[in-house]
């Protein structure tokens, strides 16, 4: 489900479950080991690579909704421990992104350091309420750090999903590229950054993202409760089924 891709001192991991990377709960877990320090010895920086043209579709919803309270709960718990270790890793990350990324693929760009995204016809953006679930505040905050609080309570509370250009223009992604180059140009950003006197720039990495880590540790097991009733209610239940038909076609 994850492919590990050497580049000198840097490490890409790649999402490989196709065609869209949905994240199920193997594959949320996949990724949280994947991000753990000791995974990382001797790695300079990540780049959390996807497929082309879709670099993660999210949740895989379909699999979600054949799940009971109990699978469900701890679904969504294996995807915050999964952005929770990719926003925790110890050393740079970029999301290079070829592609669409929305709803948890948007949220694990958010937890890195930087994201590059494919210019073109794609897609970014947190569209949960589009399918009737809620943002959390964790996610929220992810949002409005790099597009400001009212730009991010217009994307969230409408679902919108951007196209890379509004995306790069409103500060969501920090960098275009062609399709082909979306990787190589995140290790160029890794590339500079090596540059620089290392223990200066991970110490005041550590404090520039330590918003990032309260964020996430403040989502409680009473948020995660709550938000597992939102997604078992009627309406949420209804939106996400017809999502499931819209894929299906």
């Amino acid at each position: 489900m994850l492919e590990r891709i050497a580049h000198g001192a840097f490490l890409e991991i790649r999402l490989a479950r196709p065609p869209v990377n949905a994240l199920n709960p193997a594959l949320l877990e996949a990724i949280a080991e994947a991000f753990q320090p000791k995974a990382l010895e001797g790695i300079d920086g990540v780049v959390l690579s996807g497929g082309p043209r879709v670099f993660s579709g999210g949740l895989d919803v379909p699999h979600m909704l054949s799940l009971d309270r109990a699978g469900i709960t701890a679904a969504w718990s294996r995807f915050f421990a999964a952005a929770r270790a990719v926003a925790h890793c110890p050393v740079p990350v970029v999301a290079a992104m070829a592609g669409h990324s929305p709803a948890g693929g948007c949220v694990l760009a958010l937890c890195c350091d930087y994201r590059v995204m494919a210019r073109g016809p794609f897609r970014i953006g947190l569209n949960e309420t589009q399918v009737g679930l809620a943002v959390p505040d964790a996610i929220q905050h992810l949002m409005r750090r790099v597009v400001g609080p009212h730009r991010a309570e217009r994307l969230l509370v409408t679902g919108a999903m951007v196209d890379s250009e509004q995306a790069l223009a409103m500060g969501l992604v920090d960098e275009l590229a062609d399709l082909d180059d979306v990787v190589q140009r995140a290790l160029h950003w890794l590339g500079e950054l090596a540059a620089l006197p290392r223990t200066p720039l991970l110490a005041t990495r550590r404090i520039a993202r330590a918003d990032v880590h309260e964020a996430l540790a403040g989502f409680s097991d009473a948020d995660l409760d709550g938000f597992v009733d939102g997604w078992f209610a009627p309406q949420t239940q209804s939106a996400l089924q017809a999502l499931v038909a819209r894929l299906k076609k």
